[in-house]
């Protein structure tokens, strides 16, 4: 079988959709399956070896020029294809380039347009490459790339699928008129993809109202992650006690909430620590700057360590934890950092919603709190930083549970079973 997923990058950043795009590629590769894992915008950007074989379709600086200038998308692509080279794409992406949605909503529409708007000939050229690859199945990473869709199936007789992880938080950052004219756009298009991939129940129940779609259109698929370089085994806590967070920091992964909840813990156990890791954006400058203010009775027991370069800084920082906490604002349709936490060998404190009770279900592997309670999630903390016998049951549920459950043979075999029913 050959797959070929069309994956989106990042702008540079590490991002966690095509980072697990990039490992469910080696995976299926490791499976014996071809695999031909397609950008577009940018290059993605990943903390493994990067499993793209394709160049950049749509590139980040054309999609803009054809959207912003008609005349542009008359310039022959022999004087344009440069800019699409990943090299030059990376020199301006370490400049600071939005992924903001209510900076995107212009360009959002018109990628979903598609045929009948100003990227046809930039779909047009990826219909082409997948028509040579000659795959068996076409897998898209989100919704919003599905503009080209009805240009590939022209000349693409096969399946074609799309996986969602969190197209609805995007959709619903779109500033008006944007949001209403994406979702007309997407009703449009859904039930032109032969079926949709969700790492969660919680979120295939979700998208299926929310895209107005027949669940039964919907398969599941196990989050995954390799977990032989993270060799971290369950440790005694240390000293001092140390609470981490590990993901973007954002109003909507709760790095706020978390702080609050330090605070509350500090009383119980006066030299607790927090530490934080993860990208940080221009555009949340301000929220982290609120959150450093809110940090101050902590002093120096708040650090924050930004987004390490590689993989092996991502290591020792989890290593540097005794338990994990994310707790996010919204419901989180995926959580490859738990994932993460785990083959560190780390038990999660993470809230009830969204994706994480079948996380939790899938290992046994931390504990649930009521979604935006401090006083909760501090009591919860307590407990793993004071019982060490539970923090190391929980520890060791999931580091075994996470390289069964959520292996790459396993997500693999998935995979082939979801594919060989189409």
């Amino acid at each position: 079988m050959h797959i070929a997923i069309i994956t989106a990058g990042g702008a540079g950043m590490f991002c966690g959709s095509c980072i697990h795009d990039n490992t469910w590629a080696r995976a299926l590769g490791a499976a014996g399956v071809e695999v031909s894992l397609i950008p577009l915008y940018t290059p993605i950007r990943v903390d493994e070896a990067d499993q793209t074989t394709a160049p950049v379709f749509f590139g980040g600086i054309n999609t803009y020029l054809e959207g912003k200038y008609s005349w542009w998308r008359s310039v022959p692509r022999w004087m344009t294809r440069w800019l699409d080279s990943p090299w030059f794409i990376r020199i301006v992406t370490r400049r600071a380039i939005s992924t903001d949605a209510r900076d995107l909503g212009a360009m959002t529409i018109s990628m979903i347009e598609g045929e009948h708007g100003p990227h046809q000939r930039a779909g047009e050229e990826l219909a082409a490459y997948i028509a040579q690859l000659k795959p068996d199945v076409v897998c898209y990473s989100n919704a919003l790339l599905c503009g080209s869709l009805r240009t590939i199936k022209q000349s693409f007789s096969g399946p074609v699928y799309c996986v969602l992880q969190g197209d609805d938080i995007f959709l619903d950052g779109l500033v008006p008129p944007y949001r209403d004219q994406a979702m007309r756009l997407l009703s449009e298009r859904a039930n032109e993809f032969d079926g949709y991939i969700t790492h969660s129940r919680f979120y295939r129940d979700y998208m299926a109202d929310y895209l107005k779609l027949p669940v039964d259109k919907f398969r599941t698929l196990p989050l995954t992650l390799d977990a032989a370089p993270h060799d971290g085994l369950p440790k005694p806590i240390g000293s001092p006690p140390t609470v981490g967070y590990f993901a973007r920091v954002c109003p909507e992964k709760g790095l706020d909430q978390l702080v609050k909840a330090v605070i509350l813990l500090q009383q119980r156990i006066p030299d607790v620590r927090l530490l934080a890791g993860g990208y940080l954006g221009p555009q949340h400058q301000g929220y982290f700057d609120e959150v450093v203010k809110s940090a101050k009775p902590l002093g120096n027991n708040f650090q924050y360590i930004g987004s390490p370069a590689d993989k092996k800084g991502k290591i020792e920082f989890l290593k540097s934890i005794d338990v994990f906490c994310v707790p996010t604002v919204y419901q989180e349709p995926k959580g490859i950092y738990v994932l993460e936490a785990w083959a560190n060998g780390l038990p999660v404190v993470l809230p009830k919603h969204g994706a994480f009770p079948e996380l939790i279900e899938s290992t046994g592997g931390g504990l649930l709190v009521p979604p935006n309670s401090s006083q909760e999630l501090a009591d919860a903390l307590e407990r793993l930083l004071t019982d060490e016998t539970l923090r190391t049951e929980l520890a060791q549920r999931g580091h075994s549970g996470v390289r069964e459950m959520h292996s790459l043979q396993r997500v693999a075999e998935h995979t082939l079973q979801i594919f060989g029913e189409a």
